[in-house]
């Protein structure tokens, strides 16, 4: 349950307690979502009431990343018309005119999704700083035609994760180091690090990023939110700075699986500019995903498990937190009527004969040619680079980027070593080869042969299959790290493991299966609220009660405690059936 503070409303009479807890001497009073907690509902029916207007929800979000962005670096920066157009969007609302559920809420973007404005697009890279396009991505325009306000750009991982082989999760020239608040200097994950980061601590309403293969579920998981990968060709990867056309995505990453629904069903559609738009189903008609978020959406479906996956991965041991929790999480999915089914990806039986290069090798040769089309469609281009060589002399030559500390080893190969693009017929056998590790011998082959609903891993073992079958997959929080685990620091000294960090659950599905995987995450974290009982380390402290009525918002007048906290919820699930969460939290 989203918790709440009071605000005296309509002149009302407020004092302040000792403590600094607001006292209202008035018979009227409303209620204010905690920004941390506010889901879409509570945001959008706040501003129907009149309890606080679009700018003063601006005003807050900002002041709360200005409190914590200095350590965290979750957001590269804030668009500086973002007050103006949230007044606008006031004037509408007041007129009676709204555009939807996403009028007026402040969405952050990962910074590789372009917007013809005056922000950068730049994939965290000083190669791009300055460079404009020639129209907003359509991504960014569907979230404008729905009202919402773009308030900035989120940190990620430079180029999305696709430059070093000795870099870190989250860094980028442009942004910095984006840090998790769960632990001292924590990995956050990549490559959509910042949107993981600003969504878990109440930066935004919501936050769209992007995945190749893990870069939207993986950094939920790691901040404790809800990543949603769809289909590839459901969102339009138009003006989105690229990786690899067979398996970029676009998707939400927010607080809770509904306003992960609310986001999907603005951005998803049919454009003329991204033609594998036009595989969606229907004539590119999206389903109400909304309709489909029944508590009681489990029962009576049959999900997948491949053990085969955990063996390969090291998490099959119960013993291991993720294996723990995730057999916890079989329990809690069987008490809501799913059957759970053994289905071993085949082609994973032996990993002898996989080629785990196959991959690298299809998305190095797309970011070659994917990579050049984009810089092709610049208006401006302040550093005159206009492909993949340009980047990397662009990189290696500018001190800031950090070489050769963090090196180049990822285009080095495209470059160098392959001497191939994706149009050389090379290139055909090898996505032929790899798509077939996501059909029969994989994902959509089993959800076929066994008639599942859906598949379920541990997130961190998750988004490769999603990734080879170009499918969906939606991560929701599952646990947490026991108190008594190891803390682990790779060789930057970011943190990769240690007690409170977050779990996910994934279900996986077939293409444009998205309606289905919604039903199924939203049953699951009703029934157990995970993402509830523990907080971060780090919580920004500035609230809508600071902000409302007010050019610039007021210096909180009390502090939330920001040690851990080990909120126990009132779950479906009893405490002895969810018994490691109930041990741990």
């Amino acid at each position: 349950m989203v918790s709440f503070r009071k605000l005296c409303v309509r002149g009302a009479l407020t004092l302040w307690s000792l403590s600094g807890a607001a006292v209202c001497q008035d018979e009227e009073e409303r209620a204010l979502p905690s920004l941390r907690d506010a889901s879409i509902d509570d945001l959008s029916q706040g501003l129907e009431q009149g309890l606080f207007t679009s700018v003063d929800l601006v005003r807050a979000y900002v002041a709360r990343i200005e409190e914590v962005n200095p350590e965290l670096r979750a957001v590269t920066e804030i668009n500086p018309d973002a007050l103006e157009i949230a007044a606008a969007l006031d004037a509408e609302r007041e007129a009676g005119k709204i555009q939807g559920p996403l009028h007026g809420l402040p969405i952050l973007i990962k910074n590789n999704i372009a917007t013809a404005d005056r922000m950068n697009n730049t994939a965290g890279s000083l190669a791009l700083k300055g460079a404009k396009v020639p129209r907003d991505s359509f991504v960014a325009k569907k979230l404008r035609e729905a009202g919402a306000i773009i308030l900035g750009k989120a940190n990620l991982s430079q180029w999305a994760n696709f430059r070093s082989d000795n870099g870190t999760n989250g860094w980028s020239a442009d942004g910095g180091q984006v840090l998790g608040a769960y632990l001292e200097a924590q990995d956050p994950s990549g490559s959509s690090s910042g949107c993981g980061v600003a969504s878990d601590l109440g930066l935004a309403a919501a936050c769209i990023g992007t995945e190749t293969d893990g870069s939207i579920i993986s950094p939920s998981q790691r901040n404790n939110i809800v990543g949603f990968k769809p289909t590839i060709g459901l969102t339009s990867r138009d003006l989105v700075i690229p990786i690899s056309e067979h398996q970029d995505t676009i998707g939400p990453m927010a607080r809770t699986v509904k306003d992960a629904a609310y986001i999907l069903q603005a951005i998803a559609g049919l454009d003329k500019n991204d033609n594998y738009t036009s595989s969606i189903p229907d004539d590119g008609a999206i389903p109400d995903y909304l309709s489909f978020l029944d508590k009681g959406a489990l029962s009576g479906t049959r999900l997948g498990m491949p053990s085969n996956i955990l063996e390969i991965f090291g998490i099959a041991n119960p013993d291991h937190p993720e294996g723990k929790a995730f057999y916890v999480a079989f329990d809690v999915l069987r008490i809501a009527g799913a059957t759970i089914v053994s289905s071993n990806f085949s082609a994973f039986e032996d990993p002898e004969t996989f080629d785990f290069d196959l991959e690298s090798r299809v998305l190095n040769a797309d970011f070659v040619t994917n990579l050049a089309a984009y810089l092709s469609q610049l208006t401006e281009n302040p550093a005159d680079v206009h492909s993949l060589a340009d980047i990397r002399e662009f990189t290696r030559s500018t001190p800031a980027e950090e070489y050769p500390d963090r090196n180049t080893a990822i285009w080095d190969v495209a470059l160098d070593e392959m001497g191939y693009n994706n149009t050389d017929p090379r290139f055909q056998e090898d996505l032929e080869l790899l798509r077939s590790y996501g059909g029969e011998g994989g994902l959509l082959g089993v959800i076929e042969e066994h008639e599942l609903d859906a598949v379920i891993l541990p997130t961190s073992v998750a988004s490769l299959f999603a990734a080879l079958a170009a499918a969906p997959a939606v991560s929701v929080p599952m646990g947490f790290y026991p108190e008594d685990a190891e803390v682990v620091k790779n060789e930057r000294g970011m943190t990769t493991q240690g007690p409170g960090l977050p779990i996910g659950l994934s279900f996986l599905g077939s293409r444009f299966s998205e309606a289905k995987l919604f039903g199924l995450a939203y049953a699951y974290e009703q029934r157990t609220n995970i993402r509830s009982t523990r907080d971060p380390l780090i919580l920004p402290k500035t609230e809508l009660e600071h902000c409302i009525g007010r050019d610039a918002c007021e210096k909180p007048r009390r502090s939330r405690n920001c040690a851990t906290s080990k909120r126990i919820v009132k779950n479906d699930v009893s405490a002895s059936q969810l018994g490691i969460f109930a041990k741990e939290l």
